[in-house]
């Protein structure tokens, strides 16, 4: 392929970025009604703590199947709509329809049990923002100029961790301050959760429609000038996906060690944050998912998973000055130790109040996992592949919540005799040998 002399892409200005960025808003304030009520959901329609984690594997075995196909064939597209706006348009509106059903699957008891039907729509909502959200990270890059993709990335987790907030909250302003029930009959879904979800399917697809207004995406000779290559991936057929695994740059591979400490440990907490305040802390008996202290007990960790959420979008506006003083190495191997602190003193906290606290060690390490791996890797990513490659790198985040998913369950119940609080100290260790391991990455870049 003939190399030609780049020109350097124009900048962006930060309403423009803010534009681009804008669908990661409902992106995740759909997500973050998904992870702070999906294990509520499925125990209320009968899964048993133990199992939980093996529901929740349906979100990363699509994941590691959707995100490398959407990102290769989002590479291999121009139409009038773009290259990179259809995938998470189509993927706005699959995601909003989950959302309306996933609640409501005791409504379609007549087919299948509940449960089954609960854990499908988990499957076809989590497949769905896939397909939303690869994307939107090679936009980003696709768009911005190298020195501008670290404020970039971080005004996507501003975002994200803004519509974290609105999501994760939403079930507790509609019960405690518009007077929504958050109780139901045994086997029912609270009213306020329900239509926590209607609104949830709402914002994410006019977010979504506003970046498709407001962004335009370069045409292919205009990518091309800009990187002195074609920016359209090779013709070679979509096994080459394999092929491009196995030839993923150094960089991807040092980051995947981390990758798999990072979300291991988010998925932990992701699962057993609900059932471990529960039972630890609201002391709610094992099985109960109908009382009000259980109802309090979900509702508050929507609050703590806001207040993290929250957290992280403050945090990663700072992100790019830390890294800047430090390195983005440094600010990572930070903000994941900060985040193992939060996770391990859940364990001696009596006072669901205090949990604040925890939480905002939480946000540092959520505000940087959304944004610095991305950052670091960018710059090794050929332009024609940025799609795919991104992708492929959803593998070192899949990977690890399959094992938890796997294993996590099984760990809980012969190893924790079913506290799911220990899931959560687990969860702390994992994120401290993740601040570790970011250490050895060997990335000229950043040395």
């Amino acid at each position: 392929m003939e190399k030609k002399i780049a020109v350097s892409k124009p900048r962006l200005s930060s309403l423009q970025i803010f534009n681009l960025s804008a669908g990661f808003f409902g992106i995740q304030f759909g997500f973050a009604l998904q992870n702070g009520n999906a294990s509520r959901i499925l125990q209320t329609y009968g899964a048993d703590v133990e199992h939980l984690s093996l529901f929740w594997l349906a979100a990363p075995l699509t994941g590691m199947i959707v995100q490398p196909i959407i990102g290769y064939y989002s590479d291999r597209t121009w139409n009038r709509f773009g290259r990179r706006r259809p995938y998470f348009l189509i993927g706005a509106v699959l995601t909003a329809l989950a959302l309306i059903l996933m609640p409501n699957s005791a409504a379609m008891a007549s087919l299948l049990p509940p449960i089954i039907i609960g854990a499908g729509m988990l499957m076809i909502m989590d497949a769905s923002i896939n397909v939303a959200m690869e994307p939107f990270r090679a936009l980003v890059a696709d768009k911005l100029p190298e020195e501008q993709r670290s404020f970039g990335f971080s005004m996507q987790t501003f975002l994200i961790g803004a519509g974290a907030i609105a999501g994760s909250w939403l079930p507790y302003i509609l019960s405690e301050y518009v007077g929504v029930s958050k109780v139901a009959a045994q086997g029912q879904i609270p009213n306020n959760v329900i239509y926590s979800f209607y609104v949830g399917a709402a914002v994410l697809v006019l977010t979504i429609l506003w970046t498709v207004v407001t962004t335009k995406e370069y045409p292919p000779e205009e990518m091309e000038r800009y990187h002195g290559e074609s920016s359209e991936g090779e013709n070679k057929g979509i096994m080459s996906i394999f092929t491009d695994f196995s030839k993923m740059p150094l960089t991807m591979k040092q980051l995947g060690l981390v990758q798999f400490f990072s979300w291991f440990a988010l998925f932990s907490m992701w699962v057993f944050t609900t059932p471990a305040i529960a039972q630890h802390i609201y002391k709610v008996a094992p099985g109960d998912t109908s009382s009000v202290k259980f109802a309090d007990a979900g509702n508050w960790v929507g609050i703590l998973f806001g207040i993290y959420n929250g957290v992280s979008a403050i945090y990663a506006l700072l992100l790019p000055s830390i890294a800047k003083v430090t390195s983005k190495k440094i600010a990572h191997a930070f903000s994941l130790t900060a985040g193992g602190i939060g996770l391990l003193s859940v364990y001696f906290i009596s006072n669901p109040q205090y949990l604040i606290f925890s939480m905002i060690g939480i946000g540092l390490a959520w505000g940087s996992i959304l944004s610095m791996p991305y950052a670091i890797l960018s710059s090794s990513i050929p332009a024609r592949k940025m799609g795919v490659y991104m992708g492929i790198f959803n593998f070192f985040i899949t990977m690890p919540q399959i094992v938890n998913g796997f294993f996590g369950g099984m760990i809980v119940e012969k190893f924790y005799d079913g506290k799911a609080i220990y899931a959560i100290v687990m969860a702390g260790v994992f994120m401290l040998l993740g601040a570790i391991s970011v250490l050895y990455i060997r990335n000229k870049k950043e040395l």
